[in-house]
């Protein structure tokens, strides 16, 4: 689809944790791991604190924030405060269909804001880049309707000079296979939640499994989606198979 890279820098997402010690012992074990860069679930009352301990902590690591849509443009100081901590973006932090008040928000924050679930077709990243609601898009493949739409949002994002990354939604090796041949496009610049196989899956239903190795994932060169089907192990599984005739 016209990767130009064997390997894509890859990241990993945080829920909220009850304790920021919990927390911590968790992002030490995916730095560990070898994660470029790691996403942080915040929410009122579980953000600047918590983040400005993170970032004292590991100061060397890489770090975002992921509200899901926990604030509102009234929480314009909150968000303005994240702006010491250099965090690499601030994903969604309004309402998904609120592309007006993410543009005012842009505005008056530093930090890069990221639309995720605002993005389902190319029309709402026309949107976004017209009323200029965000400086960065999360892409997902499952979300947007397949490769084509992600390819085609891609290239309006890099028309507009602004960068993309490739979000995630549980996929087994088949779609997370596709995920990385997405995020091996030029203007995937950022480390995408493109976890390992083993972060999910006892085992992958793929072969060879996805691995993270120095922040980055190979891109697979094999025929076709880069891995094959494990459909020996798919069958030991199975609890029901239905055939259809064509």
């Amino acid at each position: 689809i016209g990767g130009v890279r064997d390997r894509v820098p890859v990241g990993v997402s945080v829920g909220i944790k009850d304790t920021d010690e919990e927390l911590h012992d968790q992002v030490q074990g995916f730095i560990e791991d070898g994660y470029a860069r790691v996403k942080i679930k915040v929410k009122p009352g579980r953000d600047i604190d918590m983040l400005s301990g993170l970032c004292e902590r590991f100061p060397d690591t890489v770090f975002m924030a992921d509200a899901n849509s926990a604030y509102t443009l009234e929480d314009v100081d909150i968000l303005k405060a994240l702006d010491p901590l250099d965090l690499l973006m601030i994903e969604q932090p309004l309402r998904y269909d609120d592309f007006l008040h993410h543009a005012r928000l842009q505005e008056q924050i530093e930090t890069p804001v990221c639309l995720d679930e605002s993005i389902k077709t190319e029309w709402d990243t026309e949107l976004a880049l017209k009323l200029k609601s965000c400086q960065v898009i999360n892409i997902k493949p499952g979300r947007v309707g397949g490769l084509s739409t992600s390819c085609r949002i891609h290239d309006m994002m890099a028309d507009a000079g602004l960068a993309v990354w490739c979000g995630g939604m549980l996929e087994s090796g088949v779609g997370r296979a596709h995920n990385v041949a997405l995020a091996s496009l030029p203007n995937f610049t950022l480390p995408g939640d493109i976890s390992a196989s083993r972060r999910y899956w006892d085992r992958d239903i793929v072969s060879p499994e996805f691995t993270v190795a120095d922040g980055h994932m190979a891109v697979p060169t094999g025929p076709g989606i880069g891995v094959e089907i494990d459909t020996d192990f798919i069958e030991s599984i199975s609890t029901r198979v239905a055939t259809f005739g064509v």
